[in-house]
C-alpha cells in the first residue's frame, strides 16, 4: 500500500487508512511503540497496552515502573534477544 507522507506543522505525519487502524485494533488517542528493525528498513507498530495496577501495588511505584519501562523499551527488547 503506497502512502505520501505529508507536513503539518514541525512534524511529518504518516496517516494509516481505517483498514490497517482495525486491524491493529487502534483509534484515535492510543498511544503507539514504534522499532525500526533490520538496519532501518522496517518500521514494527504496536499498541502501547496500560497496565491495570494488581491490589496492593503503590500506584506512584507502578506510575515510576511503567515511565521506566517506556523509556528503556527498545533497550530492554534488545537485551532480551
Amino acid at each position: 500500500m503506497l502512502r505520501r507522507l505529508f507536513k503539518t506543522g514541525n512534524s511529518i505525519v504518516l496517516s494509516l487508512p481505517r483498514e490497517m487502524l482495525d486491524g491493529l485494533k487502534l483509534s484515535d488517542g492510543d498511544e503507539v511503540n514504534l522499532v525500526l528493525e533490520e538496519e532501518g528498513r522496517r518500521l514494527v507498530v504496536t499498541k502501547v497496552e496500560k497496565a491495570i495496577p494488581a491490589a496492593g501495588i503503590d500506584p506512584d511505584f507502578s506510575a515510576h515502573l511503567e515511565g521506566f519501562l517506556e523509556e528503556y523499551r527498545s533497550a530492554l527488547e534488545d537485551l532480551a534477544r
